[in-house]
């Protein structure tokens, strides 16, 4: 099992006041001070979304959904600033039910977010179309009423069954599975959620610990029924954890509070 203490005292000595913030809120639903709540909801630029970097001006998709993520730790998705960012996805959708950052963008994108190439394409709209699932989720846990963007959701939802290969994988990043799974299940592709989740199954003892807790932090976040993967992430996260209590991260010890934070979303 994740020693869950372990991993609680990691955050606290380590962590900077947004991270242990984050923290309470997971530990014991604890709202964070509205001085680390403006923090996070500082530099959203005035079409919604956020900026990759800190003094740019131009909207990210992936800046912005690491942002809902960062904000989701902190109370759920609600709010101005949340219904803003939300709106702005989706309405720079694009007509096929993709996205893709804004060409301005093309020099500094990483990999995953390189505007036009088809793999970051791919993984962009898989993540968009994730939190403004999450978004939904959350709103409506019962699905007591039609998504908000049901339009967005049902064109991204297609896009991505049109891309799934014959042998059930996709043409892009690992972390585009699951945040595809948890697209399709919500937009009632069962079957094709089904055969993402069997690849990310297959591929569970090849994934690193901030993949591992990335996948069952998502996975949490909607309801996919039978939790077959995420117990077995879950096994793999307490295989993983470190004698200190954290998780390494895959881009460096800076990031390690981060991926140890996620991973208490996992499995709390």
């Amino acid at each position: 099992m994740v020693d869950m203490d372990a991993a609680i005292g990691y955050v606290v000595a380590h962590g900077d006041p947004v991270e242990r913030a984050r923290l309470s809120w997971l530990r014991a639903g604890a709202h964070p001070p509205e001085a680390v709540l403006q923090r996070m909801e500082s530099g959203q630029t005035e079409a919604g979304g956020w900026p990759a970097a800190g003094d740019g001006s131009v909207p990210s998709i992936d800046a912005t959904c690491f942002r809902l993520a960062e904000l989701d730790d902190l109370g759920g998705l609600q709010g101005p600033p949340v219904e803003k960012a939300l709106a702005w996805l989706a309405s720079v959708q694009r007509e096929d039910g993709t996205w893709q950052e804004d060409e301005s963008l093309a020099d500094v994108a990483p990999v995953w977010a390189v505007p036009g190439d088809p793999e970051a394409t791919f993984y962009q709209t898989a993540v968009a179309g994730f939190w403004l699932t999450v978004a939904d989720v959350e709103e409506h846990p019962h699905h007591e009423a039609p998504p908000r963007y049901a339009k967005e959701l049902g064109a991204a939802a297609r896009f991505v069954v049109s891309q799934l290969r014959s042998d059930n994988t996709w043409p892009s990043f690992l972390a585009a599975g699951w945040h595809a799974a948890g697209l399709l299940h919500e937009q009632q592709f069962f079957y094709e959620s089904a055969r993402v989740q069997l690849v990310l199954g297959d591929r569970l003892g090849d994934m690193s610990p901030a993949d591992l807790a990335g996948m069952a932090a998502a996975l949490r976040r909607v309801n996919l029924g039978d939790d077959w993967l995420l117990r077995s992430a879950r096994k793999r996260l307490a295989e993983t954890q470190r004698t200190d209590g954290g998780w390494d991260s895959d881009e460096g010890p800076i990031f390690d509070v981060n991926t140890t934070l996620t991973a208490i979303r996992a499995c709390r």
